[in-house]
């Protein structure tokens, strides 16, 4: 599912990519809304993790009836005891960088900068579009079997919110960011989109925000035909954070209602001189800015930039970021 920098990338690679596949199949549908636990131990993980590969052969039931002896058993086999040892061993590199991340995080917040983010949360049809299905897989099923593609998403839109939740009691930030990737303009048709994304990503956001949470919403790709859609949020409940969306339709639109951020684009900020930088985020803040509510951000993450850029998007917001 992923490759990173020495395994499967080049060493000096600055970032993981990640490998999408079909990892559930398109006739197992009934396997994931029968029992969402039992698919993704035999189902999804072993096909996922090569190590898990023996969860595929074990009935489960049994073992969780009450019968601790079974459990116990199955370290007698020797691909679980392998499975069991490589387990710890995953297990002790991630407490090594567990104590590196925990470092930085304490050292930014004495510093001063709280956390951003205070947890992730997904889109029930990115989940399956991007983890399970495939792009191709999630995009024939919309045709071939809505009605199960819809069940689906209904049965993890409650697991998705709680773990966004749980996720947020061990922080101080309410953002829960959430990534949107399969819901833009050129994915899928406005019907599309009205029938299988957001119905679904709606209630998720609904059971974060009921929670006192701020859904921090990253539409990737073009949303300005999205926008009066998305528009179907309590007032001053979320953060929609735009890559290549029509900013000034945007604060027309979604503006009065939410918190809008972006599009500072990537390529500028890479390839661009600090000039066109400064001028195209002074733009943006005075078609965005007036009456508040518009963050400066860039429209994606960037792995390696142009520090000098960095600057003059940092000088731009100082000079024309103000309200006098």
């Amino acid at each position: 599912m992923m490759k990173w920098p020495g395994h499967g990338l080049a060493p000096h690679m600055p970032s993981y990519q990640f490998v999408e596949a079909e990892y559930m199949k398109a006739d197992e549908y009934d396997a994931l809304l029968t029992d969402p636990l039992d698919f993704a131990i035999r189902y999804y993980t072993p096909r996922i993790y090569g190590t898990f590969t023996p969860f595929q052969k074990i009935d489960l039931l049994p073992l969780l009836l009450g019968f601790g002896t079974g459990i116990a058993a199955l370290s007698q086999m020797p691909d679980i005891r392998n499975m069991l040892l490589k387990i710890e061993e995953a297990g002790n590199e991630m407490k090594k960088w567990s104590a590196v991340v925990m470092d930085c995080n304490r050292t930014t917040m004495e510093a001063g900068f709280p956390p951003f983010r205070g947890g992730a949360c997904f889109a029930p049809f990115d989940i399956i579009g991007d983890l399970f299905r495939g792009t191709s897989g999630v995009s024939k099923d919309m045709f071939r079997q809505p009605d199960k593609l819809q069940q689906a998403m209904q049965k993890l839109t409650p697991i998705l919110s709680h773990i966004s939740i749980e996720q947020s009691n061990m922080s101080i930030s309410p953002f829960i960011f959430m990534p949107l990737h399969k819901g833009d303009d050129t994915f899928m048709s406005d019907s599309q989109f009205e029938t299988f994304y957001w119905p679904t990503l709606r209630q998720v956001c609904l059971n974060l925000i009921n929670e006192g949470l701020v859904p921090q919403l990253f539409a990737e790709g073009k949303y300005t035909k999205r926008l009066k859609q998305i528009c179907d949020l309590p007032r001053g409940s979320a953060m929609w954070i735009f890559d290549q969306t029509d900013m000034a339709k945007a604060k027309e639109t979604l503006g009065y209602k939410a918190c809008i951020a972006g599009n500072v684009p990537t390529s500028l900020m890479v390839k661009g001189q600090p000039a066109d930088v400064k001028l195209y985020c002074r733009n943006l803040i005075e078609t965005c800015g007036k009456g508040g509510g518009y963050i400066l951000m860039g429209g994606a993450d960037i792995d390696e930039g142009n520090l000098d850029n960095l600057h003059a998007m940092t000088e731009a917001a100082k000079e024309y970021g103000n309200y006098g």
